[in-house]
């Protein structure tokens, strides 16, 4: 026996204008309609089936009357509670209040905003510490102006002068940690052993550049001050050379800064306060660091990196 009554059928006749549908054709009609339901509702439960959920929705039967080529069904979906009213003379007949809609306010409504398609997208965030101008990043207009407020865009004589505001570099709380336990491990426990796997991971770990800023201004500022402790500048220049050996970072940028540091660990007029130390082992170190530099990058580099030039003119320097 078909779930469909035959009730059900004269009713759906009546709302599309067929008045005088027999009882006959009506009961021969309820089979099939129960059919073609069941099947629409089997492939609206596949679709939620391949979407990973558990609920069906009203979108799964939308694709599932697509599937099957039917027309789709229109209209305009309410966020509102359903409301319910019971019927006149029936006892637990309950039927939805659809409120009555003018044609003419419908067609002169607004539409509704199209819904953004889900993408995923990659593009630079910065090249080599410049961020290129593309749509994606945020221009420089929009970026906050230092804290004191001033902001000089001209000269006395008119011309325009290129403000470079500051740039706020977030750390993950890993790399944090890591930078930390590097120095200390290389301020206080140059000798042990864990100092030399550090060395490893700094030679061979990708996902550092972000540290090599600061790496940069922990080498040179140690430097300056630690000229009379040998072993630290010992194992700030094993630092350095673990730095140049990792294939994952792009160290050029970063020389100009480096270089002044390593160039005093080779010609520094007097290093360390011991007779014991050996600053002969420290100048051949450095000496072959400054030489694997050269080759990598050029006399050229090297030469402009010490002196702090960062884009070199070729043809001066002929």
């Amino acid at each position: 026996m078909s779930i469909v009554s035959k009730e059900t059928i004269e009713v759906i006749a009546q709302s599309i204008g067929i008045v005088n549908l027999s009882a006959d054709v009506a009961l021969a009609l309820a089979p099939d309609v129960e059919y073609r339901m069941r099947e629409v509702m089997q492939e609206a439960i596949k679709c939620m089936r391949h979407s990973k959920r558990t609920v069906l929705t009203t979108d799964d039967v939308d694709i599932a009357l697509n599937l099957r080529n039917v027309e789709p069904i229109y209209g305009f979906t309410s966020g509102g509670p359903l409301r319910f009213k019971r019927a006149v003379g029936h006892k637990n007949l309950f039927y939805i209040d659809d409120k009555d809609l003018d044609f003419k306010d419908v067609i002169e409504a607004p539409l509704p905003k199209a819904p953004l398609d889900t993408a995923v997208v990659c593009h630079w965030l910065a090249i080599e510490g410049v961020q290129p101008a593309i749509p994606e990043n945020a221009p420089v207009e929009v970026i906050a102006a230092p804290s004191d407020g001033k902001k000089f865009e001209q000269k006395d004589d008119g011309l325009p002068v290129d403000i470079k505001l500051p740039i706020k570099h977030v750390l993950s709380r890993e790399l944090q940690l890591y930078f930390d336990k590097i120095i200390d491990l290389t301020v206080n426990r140059s000798d042990s052993a864990l100092f030399k796997e550090a060395l490893v991971s700094l030679a061979t770990d990708s996902g550092l550049h972000p540290l090599v800023p600061y790496f940069t201004y922990f080498i040179s500022d140690e430097v300056s001050r630690g000229l009379n402790d040998f072993n630290l500048l010992f194992a700030l220049m094993r630092v350095v050379w673990s730095l140049l050996q990792n294939p994952h970072i792009h160290i050029e940028p970063y020389l100009h800064q480096l270089m002044p540091s390593v160039v005093t660990c080779l010609v520094a007029k007097r290093i360390g306060n011991r007779l014991a130390d050996n600053h002969w082992e420290l100048r051949d170190f450095t000496a072959n660091l400054v030489a694997s530099i050269c080759k990598r990058w050029g006399i050229l580099k090297l030469f402009c990196a010490y002196k702090g030039i960062d884009n070199p003119s070729f043809g001066k320097w002929r």
